[in-house]
């Protein structure tokens, strides 16, 4: 299954987590440091520390919808809250005494949370496995107007970094890498969310 971490930009008060959008949403989002609409408070948001598992979905921002990257640096009080809230999206042993116990968790989870393939600069799926937060619709709002601190448009640099990928110029590209590390999980949060 590879191991469970948190890789991610933070410091002491914040974590910095990515979103992909179309400009219709992302640049005026950059722009105003929140999100406004068209942004749907009423749907499932989905938040991502890792930079190259979202380049990876994302095409390196050339997949349609997804053509502007947020860097979103949200709360670290926020991030744990969110956490703390989560259900797992399959019925992980670790977590849950069955799957019965599961699907009830899971139908009133206002927080989603999926582990998938960390991926390489190249796009390969890893053995680490990285988290990605599905914020419900009874949630977004607490996202938006209480644990955001700040919004950046890295759409140049993905471009920047890919542009440099395909021309051969690896270590140029991975010099431009957002610094990630592992983030810190208090041990309840980390039982609850099925990290080793």
């Amino acid at each position: 299954m590879g191991t469970r971490e948190i890789r991610a930009c933070h410091d002491r008060d914040s974590i910095t987590v990515y979103q992909a959008y179309a400009p219709g949403i992302g640049l005026p989002a950059a722009e105003h440091g929140t999100f406004l609409p068209p942004f749907s408070r009423r749907r499932m948001t989905w938040i991502k520390p890792s930079f190259l598992w979202l380049m990876a979905r994302s095409g390196w921002a050339r997949k349609p919808g997804q053509e502007t990257i947020l860097a979103v640096r949200i709360s670290r009080t926020g991030w744990e809250q969110a956490l703390s809230l989560a259900v797992p999206t399959d019925p992980d042993r670790r977590v849950f005494r069955s799957s019965d116990e599961w699907r009830r968790q899971f139908a009133g989870a206002a927080v989603h949370v999926q582990w998938d393939p960390e991926r390489s600069l190249r796009g390969e799926k890893l053995q680490t496995r990285s988290i990605q937060i599905g914020l419900s619709r009874h949630i977004v709002d607490r996202y938006v107007d209480d644990w955001i601190l700040g919004i950046e448009d890295r759409t140049p640099l993905a471009r920047k970094i890919h542009d440099l990928l395909k021309a051969g110029r690896t270590a140029q590209a991975k010099a431009l890498l957002p610094r990630e590390r592992p983030y810190p999980v208090p041990p309840p949060l980390a039982t609850r969310l099925g990290m080793p």
